[in-house]
């Protein structure tokens, strides 16, 4: 049996980015809007813990560097709290790429872009690339128990 398919979100190629800001494993605060002029990509993730979820975010780590290159900064972003990203990027040893916390309002930013899955609680595996002038560039939702492809991302960067 094929696997349902992903609900699309209403945030388009396009559409101005809407400001948001959440704190990282650190305790430090995020701002969208303070990227401007750098390229984001905003990797939501359903849950810390879980091997999927880690495999993207280990995935980010690794490409850091070549995601600097591009003038791109990436953030994974789960409803899970400030400590438990903060353990699971120790866990992890992820030390460059920054985990936001979408706890409270929980999935309030995963909402804003509306991906967020109600039936559960989490966000949806999903990549949006904002660029230097706050306007959405890509977004994609893959199924839950996959693997983001970051060569994609880093393809559709080249482009930009």
């Amino acid at each position: 049996m094929a696997e349902p398919r992903e609900p699309v979100p209403s945030v388009r190629p396009g559409d101005r980015a809407e400001n948001f800001s959440l704190k990282d494993q650190n305790d430090q605060v995020f701002e969208l809007r303070k990227n401007a002029g750098r390229r984001t990509l905003l990797s939501f993730h359903p849950l810390a813990w879980t091997s999927f979820c880690a495999g993207q975010m280990k995935s980010l780590e690794e490409h850091f560097e070549a995601l600097a290159a591009l003038n791109t900064v990436a953030f994974g972003i789960s409803v899970d709290s400030v400590p438990c990203k903060k353990a699971w990027a120790d866990h992890l040893e992820i030390s460059k790429t920054r985990f936001l916390s979408d706890f409270w309002p929980h999935g309030g930013v995963a909402q804003l872009h509306d991906v967020f899955n109600h039936e559960v609680g989490i966000a949806r595996r999903t990549n949006i690339i904002v660029d230097e002038k706050m306007t959405v560039r890509f977004v994609k939702v893959y199924p839950t128990l996959s693997l983001p492809d970051i060569g994609e991302v880093l393809s559709f960067l080249e482009t930009l």
